[in-house]
């Protein structure tokens, strides 16, 4: 269950209105590295986590919590960001501007930019309040959400889904001059750092957890790289000396088309890369069997219940 508390998370203020700003905060509210969509893709990977990983589930349901109390932030410091905007358009509109809406497309399209300018709400008909859509206008969308039901690959999902959200509020403190707004940001933005780094742990308690998913990467594609542009040829440590986490060494194939050619396609290999594969089918069975037995083994027997009412 939540419990709501009408105090913020962070005491969120605001020295003077500015629409324009609101405007470019909505990125934050309903777009597509916002505060909602954090909210609810850590939200989604939690129940998948429940039942094989209950330590996992209780900090993502923490941490998407959070991430709700930020949605909270930002909707407030969008709201008072709009002081007195509003009030000033509908009082406008009363006297006599909506009359001359009336007199020709010219004067209402002038009216309509002025509106505009003054509230970046006005087109959205909420009543100046802030929306879920992004800065540009665009909804929110579930598409924004990366749950793909293999914890390994949802942490790796919310490092990236952090480390793009801090930037956004990296580059919104550079379009404001209020030094509370700036406050607020600034604690918006190392949240996201912290989060980061709980991820990040979460990651290194689950072993294995590379490569992605259950089962291992044929060894007859893994060490080449390919130097797909002969002309201007770099050698770093993505293409030479040990490969990271493999303990092999990368191939650079220079020539590319020759190499496909000579192994016909990528279809043969030698007798120690044949040997490794053979390994490596057994550790995909080895492995199958372990993470399937950790979902049964958690799965309950009889009635499922998610809580522990009556539960001694």
């Amino acid at each position: 269950m939540f419990h709501h508390s009408k105090d913020l998370q962070f005491n969120a203020r605001v020295s003077k209105p500015d629409p324009a700003f609101a405007n470019i905060l909505l990125e934050q509210f309903g777009g597509e590295n916002g505060e909602l969509a954090a909210a609810m893709q850590y939200f989604t990977q939690a129940f998948g986590a429940k039942l094989p990983h209950p330590d996992k589930y209780d900090m993502l349901m923490d941490i998407a919590t959070e991430e709700f109390s930020h949605l909270e932030i930002v909707g407030a410091t969008i709201q008072m960001l709009l002081k007195g905007v509003n009030g000033e358009l509908k009082d406008a509109a009363d006297q006599s501007e909506i009359m001359q809406v009336m007199e020709g497309k010219a004067t209402k399209e002038s009216i309509i930019h002025a509106a505009l300018s003054a509230n970046p709400q006005f087109p959205i008909i909420t009543g100046g309040g802030p929306t879920l859509r992004n800065s540009q206008g665009i909804p929110w969308c579930a598409s924004y959400i990366h749950s793909n039901g293999d914890l390994t690959v949802d942490l790796r999902s919310n490092l990236a889904s952090e480390s793009r959200a801090k930037l956004v509020y990296e580059h919104l403190m550079k379009f404001t001059d209020d030094p509370y707004v700036k406050d607020t940001l600034s604690f918006l933005m190392t949240r996201e750092v912290a989060h980061y780094k709980m991820f990040e742990a979460a990651l290194e308690t689950i072993q294995p957890n590379f490569p992605p998913g259950v089962l291992q990467a044929d060894p007859r594609f893994t060490q080449q790289y390919f130097n797909f542009s002969p002309e201007k040829s770099v050698k770093a440590p993505w293409n030479e000396g040990e490969m990271p986490d493999f303990g092999k060494e990368w191939k650079y194939i220079a020539d590319p088309i020759s190499y496909v050619k000579e192994t016909e396609g990528l279809t043969v290999s030698d007798s120690k890369t044949e040997n490794e594969l053979e390994k490596t089918e057994e550790q995909n069975i080895k492995l199958s069997k372990e993470k399937s037995a950790e979902v049964k083994k958690a799965d309950p027997k009889g009635v499922a219940q998610w809580s522990d009412y009556g539960i001694k």
